[in-house]
């Protein structure tokens, strides 16, 4: 590592891979602001694919190039930055890190084979972050990490890898290393001396960057020493992953272990995702091509991250779940291309990022497009056949045309029209069909309505293509409550979608209060009388009827017996009578809510020979039921939720504590891995519709919930009052 140089200029031409070798996919992970996006625009321009820091050939950003992350000034969206290092492909794929992105997050980690956590040297390392390692630790996925931010005044490189060390290598220290010291430059009048090149602990070498562009050099005495100090430890835990168990011993014995083999094993363990070095970054200096450390990450990411070819064999199955063998990343194998991100191009419609797994995509293709296992999200399963238009590598703004589209590689297609982000391309002689990737459920509402006629008649079409981009994205049309509703992951997710709405899609709405699905009960017995009788000339209307209305256990729904003797209420009446009162209960006795949980009996009534009717009964029975309604007690039944909160230990009195504030019942704690615990809790819902927003306060973004409706129970007579006011209001 850092014993060569190799700049391999880019700009204005087509990234196109010819073999999967020449491939690496490499997510970057941190959080919001720690410099993701500025180090992907550092490496671009030092592998020479833009013409300015941060710029393309013809102007615009190399990353957040939407017209939303300008306005909002963050990432929003997961973006593709193609760069070419010693003739290797390098797919950058840069991700938000703000919480309400993950579901990006999610698909680059999808798309990439390593990742590389980028760390900020005056914020540090978040919660959050944390639990992004902990996941890729779990499927081995291989990482190193990028310390940047070193311009910081109170920035301390040594201090933040040792941090480093601490958090992301607590089960293994000697796995998670530094590769290089900083070299300092003269302090300023603030005290804080800059970072102006690095000390190589492998090469023995210095690395200015001073001057905008790498100078290597000899170290001078003071330097050699510093770096030998720091270099024993960086062999040794090199040699500790080292397929050559001899190697430990030789080193011991004092014999002097060579370069090649050391960035070789280096290069093993960081591919097997046994080793993980940390590294620095910064732009370059103004006017320079070469920000620091941005060769040397390059270099890493060339020689050290695996390639497509390494990735385990895939699973897959035919689209009706049936078995089908595992595929490689083969070229010449079957067709199988995940869509790993949608969006919508003003100008050429609907653009699909995809990674192909195996085989190879060629423009004007014809693919089948198979999507299954998001139905509960809005999204329905679905097999059809599509024609691909044209294949392209993005680069900001910029589309620039590809041939083709080998195994390991990404790229992005046009024209497919019925294509969703997590949808499987295959061969449409051998549909194949990937399994769907995790994604966080979305449990913010956002209750929504047209802002005009026009938009009225629009808004179908836009929601279904947002959602159709956006996986971490549910739309519901509640029946109970009669709302659209887009269950988002947060404020900031809600504040795009509705931005998206109006930019994209043309489509202006008003967010509105989401209402809860509350329902009504009788509290205790209740006896009712209806009676309709008009004699205004002409046919008249006469009915009466006698009701009785009694409590049933919880989820009884609505029960009508008929007890009338004598045919007071003649037969075909009854059915009259029984429409009547399941209508009436439907449209709610007291606040407007629906009824449930009750038995009607209907017990005696009146009818004329001429003048009584269907539609006098079923009047008759609604009066009844509101007589009935208006002697007794009535109950406001609310939803009860069972929440499970998953959080680590250090929270767990603060949670509590929160959810007793919202009228929780904790019904049990355990552990749920190291240092984490799963509160188990039931808790209205009427008082976590903001909870996706609140328990990230609470557990400074540490905390994840799982939600499921449990059942209605009787609202607290105070709370009800409150809302049969509102409802009065309203009405």
């Amino acid at each position: 590592m850092g014993a060569t140089s190799h700049q391999s200029g880019a700009a204005g031409r087509a990234l196109a891979a010819d073999r999967p070798a020449s491939v690496r996919n490499v997510v970057l992970v941190g959080h919001s602001g720690s410099g993701k996006t500025t180090l992907v625009e550092a490496l671009a321009l030092t592998a020479g694919a833009v013409n300015r820091a941060g710029r393309v050939e013809d102007g615009g950003t190399v990353s957040d190039y939407d017209e939303i992350e300008h306005r909002q000034e963050r990432s929003i969206q997961l973006s593709l930055v193609p760069v070419e290092w010693g003739g290797i492909k390098i797919n950058i794929l840069d991700t938000p890190g703000y919480a309400d992105f993950v579901g990006e997050l999610r698909a680059g980690l999808r798309a990439a084979d390593a990742a590389l956590f980028v760390v900020s040297a005056s914020d540090g390392i978040d919660g959050a972050t944390r639990m992004v390692w902990d996941e890729c630790e779990a499927v081995g996925m291989p990482r190193a990490i990028v310390v940047t931010h070193l311009e910081a005044a109170r920035a301390d490189y040594t201090q933040m890898a040792n941090i480093c060390g601490e958090i992301f290598g607590a089960e293994d220290p000697d796995a998670v290393i530094p590769l290089y010291l900083p070299l300092h430059g003269p302090a300023g009048p603030d005290g804080h001396a800059p970072v102006t090149g690095l000390l190589g602990l492998l090469s023995r070498r210095v690395y200015e960057y001073a001057s905008g562009e790498r100078v290597a050099r000899d170290p001078d005495d003071a330097e050699l020493a510093l770096i030998t100090d720091a270099r024993s430890r960086l062999i040794e835990g090199i040699i500790a992953e080292s397929e050559d168990e001899s190697l430990m011993d030789r080193y011991l014995s004092g014999e002097e272990i060579d370069y090649k083999t050391l960035v070789d094993d280096l290069e093993r363990a960081v591919a097997r995702g046994t080793f993980h070095p940390v590294l620095m970054a910064a732009p370059a200096a103004d006017g320079g091509k070469q920000g620091l450390g941005t060769v040397e990450l390059l270099e890493l990411i060339t020689g050290g991250f695996p390639t497509p070819l390494e990735r385990p064999d895939l699973t897959v199955t035919a689209p009706d779940g049936s078995a089908r063998p595992a595929v490689t990343c083969d070229p010449e194998g079957p067709l199988v291309a995940e869509v790993v991100k949608t969006s919508s191009d003003p100008y050429v419609g609907r653009v699909s990022l995809v990674r192909v797994f195996s085989g190879t995509l060629r423009p004007e293709q014809t693919v089948h497009v198979s999507g299954h296992g998001l139905a509960d999200r809005g999204h329905e399963d679905h097999d059809v056949d599509e024609r691909i238009g044209t294949l392209t590598a993005p680069f900001g703004k910029q589309q620039r045309s590809l041939e083709r589209c080998i195994a390991g590689d990404l790229a992005c297609v046009a024209k497919l029209t019925r294509a969703e982000t997590g949808d499987t391309l295959s061969a449409k002689e051998n549909p194949l069909l990937m399994a769907p990737w995790a994604m966080p459920d979305p449990l913010l509402p956002l209750a929504i309505e047209a802002h005009s006629k026009a938009d009225e008649d629009k808004l179908s079409q836009g929601l279904s293509r947002l959602v159709a981009e956006d996986p971490t994205m549910r739309l519901e049309q509640n029946q109970h409550t009669h709302q659209v509703v887009l269950w988002c992951l947060g404020e900031a997710h809600q504040d795009v979608a509705l931005e998206r709405l109006r930019t994209r899609y043309g489509v202006q709405v008003d967010p509105v209060p989401h209402k809860v699905s509350l329902r009504e009960t009788f509290g205790a017995k209740a006896a009712g009388r209806g009676r309709h009788v008009k004699q205004s000339g002409g046919h008249g209307q006469f009915a009466i009827c006698e009701i009785e209305v009694e409590p049933l256990p919880p989820g009884s729904g609505i029960e009508f017996v008929d007890k009338v003797v004598g045919g007071a209420v003649p037969r075909q009446f009854i059915p009259s009578v029984e429409k009547g009162v399941r209508t009436q209960a439907a449209r709610g006795v007291s606040a407007g809510y629906p009824l449930v949980d009750v038995r009607i009996t209907l017990l005696d009534g009146k009818a004329h020979s001429v003048d009584s009717s269907d539609a006098a009964f079923q009047t008759a029975g609604a009066l009844a039921l509101r007589e009935a309604a208006a002697e007794a007690r009535i109950h406001l039944l609310e939803p009860v939720a069972e929440l499970a909160v998953l959080i680590p230990d250090e929270y767990v009195g603060p949670v509590m504590s929160d959810l007793a504030g919202r009228r929780g019942r904790v019904v049990g704690t355990e552990q749920a891995g190291p240092g984490r615990t799963r509160v188990r809790a039931e808790i209205p819902e009427i008082e976590i519709g903001r909870y996706a927003v609140e328990l990230r306060s609470v557990s400074h973004g540490t905390g994840r919930f799982a939600r499921a409706y449990a059942r209605h129970e009787p609202m607290p007579p105070q709370i009800a009052d409150k809302v049969r006011e509102q409802a009065e209001k309203g009405s």
